[in-house]
């Protein structure tokens, strides 16, 4: 009977079903979709879902070889015996495909790496992406605000992380340096939808790691294209909605054929009003790329380009506009000559006023860009990777002057009906032609173990010109029409070599990174500085040394702790130099960053917290202090600094609703800030002494929280929302001169599913503002002495209330 009952049991644990289950991973932790995972020498298997999940049921027990495969990844087995439903996880560990020369990995930390980043995925970019420009997909990220001049997200925009401007965040594409060499700052305007052609992103908050182009002095962002498709695809994205906004965008591939050569392509279009009158913005764009992919090495092609018609919102909106304030508006017309034409339209025009009326008072300018990668694999432990760059910027901002003064373009006053005349209307371009181009490279060791190595740098030149012409004026002698009344040409050489490696020794990991860097800048001709024609003859020679060493310390697989140090140096803008002689010039800045965080990472929860301090010598600042030729321009400021702490995080809660949350809290101080104020009453400026100041445009307080709902599976509701507290429009401190504090809330709610034969369509609407907040998010002032009294002028940029957005996304 025993052994009756024993054969039994035997019997049914045999006849029962059992099933497989787990995840697939790359070797950072990244959901593989669309993995597969088989049964050596049986007909079954799965492939992963969006969350790298797979699932394989109606399994007999028994030992079976299970085997993981994705294109780019070591395929990797495990022999398990199946005696229940059992999960096995596989975590593939990238081969060279995925090693490629446009790869990111030499700028971009991991997981290991001791400092303080947040990674944005395809997925997250696809689901932000309804053709506002790039910067609007960063804004739920801890410490940071984007802005836009005309108010809705399209033409010029920009962000602040940790309170500091663009001009001090470096930004690559596939490891080539983006921000302009002059201005440091990237026109986001130039690269129409780029974010379309975007695999992923990485920003680094602080220093960050070394990378190519000039260092970080808020934050570092690393922008990946080119995510690798096996198969062939068509994406068709089409999104509009309110001001008249419309993106049409067409992205294509071959896939892989005869396994060695991918050719993808995108086309796009942007159109708008813009939330501000005349607002307007006109973009057009494309990207190819072409790539062969051998055994042991790889090259791309990589071509784009953007070309814009932008009409300018740069002068923002007086501030008793956007306070309805109408004897403020009559005073302001009074102070600043303001016709009664001008005058009847300020008072009429609400929020969306627009100071320019000008037809054609555009931005206009076209960006080509070509990238050449190529990676050799000369073993598992070593491999390189190079690039060639060459970027071509050419275009002008026309603009009409109002009864201009002749002298100021450098000519002489003319005699019309025996009269004198020295001041006229006129048009005039402002043009700029340059060149940018270079190499990067870096060679890579890993000993498959504990430890590695990077050795990398680049050389770029860029050659600018920068011309002006009146092309129309009231009494414009033909002798002198088209003539440039500015002519000035800049050469800036920038070479850098870094040398940053880690070491794992039981639980820490410990890293270093030394960056050397050189700079050759000068100008030469004459050029419009603060409305006078000068001649500028400069150069200036930079040798800069960036040391970097941090410390990371895994608790266990799901909790780890790092600190680091890092001392960047970074040099003055075009700006800076400009408008100031040679003996009059500006320091170089110096950052002494210090990070210190606590990362915790489950399936369902994770948590990022971290602390900075961000100490700087000779920070560049505006005073309100006139140079040395008569322009305003920044003054390095001797003691300065940023303290904060940033959470960020995020929960599963139910199988279908989940919630990321993000709070960064700050101080940013200038210590003994002097302003200087133009007081008309001695010809001459007042000196204040402030004392310690909060730095402009650097909110004490940040949050963010995001709701994420999927009430059916692949129907998706979101609600996005930001906290974004005071901020002051210059280091003074003055409670009259600030950005009030605001709260914006987006929902956005998609729904994807297979017909018609498409792989996937997608529906989709999205709200922004959806509580009609009326806000600001930038701003500037100035202020000036006259019969003994101080005036000041506020201006602001609006941004729009409530409006909407919908989409229709097909994927073949």
């Amino acid at each position: 009977m025993k052994a009756l009952t024993t054969a039994l049991l035997l019997s049914s644990s045999a006849l029962a079903q059992h099933q497989i289950s787990g995840i697939v991973q790359n070797d950072e932790g990244e959901a593989l979709v669309g993995a597969t995972v088989s049964i050596k020498g049986q007909n079954v298997g799965a492939m992963t879902q969006a969350d790298g999940k797979y699932l394989i049921k109606n399994l007999k027990s028994g030992e079976y070889e299970i085997r993981a495969k994705y294109f780019g990844y070591e395929t990797l087995s495990k022999t398990i015996v199946l005696r229940t439903n059992q999960e096995i996880d596989f975590k593939l560990s990238s081969t060279f495909f995925m090693q490629e020369g446009i790869d990111v990995k030499a700028v971009r930390a991991d997981k290991k790496t001791p400092t303080t980043y947040t990674n944005i995925d395809a997925e997250e970019i696809e689901k932000q992406n309804y053709g506002q420009d790039l910067p609007y997909l960063l804004q739920s990220m801890p410490s940071t605000v984007v802005t836009s001049d005309g108010g809705s997200g399209v033409g010029y925009t920009g962000f602040r992380i940790r309170g500091v401007d663009p001009t001090r965040t470096n930004v690559t594409v596939d490891g080539i340096p983006l921000n302009d060499a002059e201005s440091q700052g990237v026109f986001w305007v130039n690269m129409p939808d780029f974010s379309s052609s975007v695999e992923s992103m990485q920003v680094q908050r602080g220093v960050g790691t070394s990378s190519n182009g000039g260092s970080a002095f808020g934050a570092s962002i690393n922008i990946a294209t080119n995510k690798l498709e096996q198969k062939p695809y068509a994406v068709i994205d089409n999104s509009g909605g309110s001001f008249n906004t419309l993106r049409n965008s067409v992205n294509i591939g071959t896939g892989l054929i005869n396994d060695k050569f991918t050719v993808d392509g995108r086309l796009s279009r942007i159109v708008s009003d813009g939330y501000l009158n005349r607002a307007s913005s006109d973009l057009k764009s494309y990207f190819l790329s072409g790539a062969y992919h051998g055994d042991k090495s790889t090259i791309r092609l990589n071509i784009s380009s953007g070309l814009q018609k932008t009409y300018q919102a740069w002068e923002g909106t007086p501030e008793s506009r956007i306070n309805n304030d109408e004897q403020g508006m009559i005073d302001y017309a009074a102070r600043n000559g303001l016709s009664n034409e001008e005058l009847d339209r300020l008072l009429s025009a609400g929020r969306t006023y627009n100071a320019y009326t000008y037809e054609n008072e555009t931005d206009n300018y076209q960006q080509d860009h070509y990238q050449l990668h190529y990676a050799y694999q000369f073993n598992r432990k070593w491999n390189m990777k190079a690039a060639l760059h060459y970027t071509r910027g050419r275009g002008y901002y026309e603009n009409y002057r109002n009864n201009d003064k002749f002298s100021t373009y450098g000519f002489n006053p003319i005699v019309v009906d025996g009269d004198s005349i020295n001041r006229m209307d006129m048009i005039r371009q402002k043009w700029l032609d340059n060149h940018f181009g270079g190499g990067i490279f870096n060679f890579n060791y890993t000993n498959l173990k504990n430890f590695e190595v990077t050795l990398g740098g680049g050389l770029n030149k860029y050659d600018g010109d920068h011309y002006g012409y009146i092309i129309w004026a009231e009494y414009m002698p033909e002798n002198e029409k088209d003539e440039k009344y500015y002519d000035n040409n800049s050469v800036k050489y920038d070479g850098n070599v870094y040398l940053k490696a880690t070491y794992d020794w039981k639980k820490f990991t410990f890293f270093a990174d030394a960056q050397y860097r050189h700079i050759d800048y000068s100008f030469l001709g004459i050029d419009d500085v603060s409305g006078e024609i000068k001649e500028m003859n400069q150069q200036v020679v930079y040798n800069f040394f960036n040391p970097k060493a941090g410390l990371s310390y895994r608790i266990n697989s799901k909790n780890s702790v790092y600190a680091s140090y890092a001392i960047a140096n970074r040099e003055p803008v075009r700006k800076d130099f400009r408008e100031k002689t040679a003996g009059n010039r500006p320091s170089h800045e110096v950052l002494y960053n210090l990070e210190a965080g606590y990362r915790l990472n489950k399936r369902i929860a994770f948590l990022n917290a971290n602390v900075y301090h961000m100490l700087y010598d000779n920070q560049l600042v505006l005073t309100g202090e006139i140079n040395d030729v008569g322009g305003y321009t920044r003054t390095n400021v001797e003691d300065s600094y940023r303290l904060g702490i940033e959470l960020e995080g995020g929960y599963q809660i139910l199988k279908k609703f989940g919630v990321t949350a993000n709070v960064s809290l700050s101080q940013n101080k200038i210590n003994n800030f002097v302003e200087y104020v133009d007081n008309y009453d001695i010809a001459g400026q007042t000196v204040i002494e402030h004392g310690t100041t909060d730095l402009a445009f650097s909110p004490n307080i940040i949050t963010g929280l995001a709701l994420n709902y999927e009430p059916i599976d692949d129907l998706r509701v979101s609600l996005m929302n930001k906290y974004v507290g005071k901020q002051y429009l210059d280091n003074t401190s003055n409670e009259t001169r600030t950005l009030d504090a605001y709260f914006v809330s987006h929902l956005d709610i998609s729904y994807s599913f297979a017909a018609l034969g498409f792989k996937e369509i997608t529906v989709g609407g999205r709200i922004n503002n959806l509580f009609n907040e009326m806000y600001e998010n930038n701003g500037f002032t100035f202020s000036y002495i006259s019969g003994g009294e101080r005036t000041q002028e506020n201006f602001y940029y609006p941004q729009a209330g409530r409006n909407f957005m919908v989409r229709l996304l097909l994927k073949l």
